[in-house]
């Protein structure tokens, strides 16, 4: 057989990896990422439908104790409750509405398609998952405040989580080049998921299991979707690093090479 102009095909394997190859090598890193953010997720998952004597030993001792202090501080549940109504996953969903909204009017209809599609798969997995996992909430002898449906994982925490994440990464554009404003975005980020989480632990409806699988899987999702958007704009753009520029650092840099072009 004629051998001349034939060129040996690399395996899949050596193809994925090739950094000649950059799509192929950005889709596999970004897909072991997402993986390994999820598995913590997954392990937590499995302890909960297992119900592991010191996972549940912990979770009562913080519930108990948290309870307690709410009961002698009403000031305390006031200001819990307040957050956690304000930040509730029904004002995030509008408040990130309102984002893609803006970000449609700002010509930016792929990154408008992320938010919206991080938000949804999200919130999604999160209702799928209670069901699947039917874990019931704390039941305390003088509860301080009440919610309905299962536990595992906290609606509340997740979709803190995914607001945050989504949020953060679409404004770290406008902070690229100011360090002050860019720690700032990260910190509202990170009081917006924790403190939400916190205050459903605080009113006692539910388990720090549950509040912690709430931010691993919002986080999960934001991470995966973030990884699959950046690894596809870089066939239209260049690569970026998205904890320090965001999803699309174009968007604030209206003009030719802006969402105005």
């Amino acid at each position: 057989m004629n051998s001349v102009g034939f060129e040996r095909r690399p395996s899949w394997r050596a193809a994925r990896l090739d950094p000649d190859r950059s799509l192929g090598l950005r889709l596999t890193l970004a897909a072991v990422a997402a993986f390994l953010v999820l598995v913590p997720f997954a392990l937590l998952a499995l302890l909960v439908l297992g119900a592991w004597p010191p996972l549940f030993r912990l979770d009562a001792a913080i519930t108990d104790a948290l309870h307690g202090y709410a009961l002698d501080h009403p000031a305390w549940v006031r200001v819990m409750s307040l957050w956690t109504d304000v930040f509730a996953p029904g004002p995030l969903r509008v408040a990130a509405a309102v984002v893609v909204g803006w970000l449609f009017l700002r010509r930016a209809p792929r990154v408008a398609l992320w938010v919206a599609t991080t938000m949804t798969v999200g919130g999604l997995l999160g209702g799928l998952l209670k069901l699947l996992v039917g874990r019931h909430r704390p039941d305390l002898l003088d509860p301080v405040a009440q919610a309905a449906g299962y536990s595992f994982p906290s609606g509340h925490a997740l979709n803190a989580a995914l607001a945050a994440g989504v949020l953060l990464l679409v404004f770290l554009p406008y902070a690229r080049d100011r360090r002050g404003l860019r720690w700032g975005l990260w910190t509202a980020a990170v009081l917006l998921a924790v403190v939400t989480g916190l205050s459903r632990i605080a009113l006692g409806v539910h388990w720090t299991s549950d509040v912690v699988g709430g931010w691993l899987l919002g986080a999960a999702v934001v991470a995966a979707t973030a990884a699959a958007f950046t690894t596809w704009r870089t066939r239209i753009g260049r690569p970026v690093r998205t904890t320090r520029e965001g999803v699309e650092p174009e968007l604030a840099e209206p003009g030719p090479n802006g969402p105005h072009a």
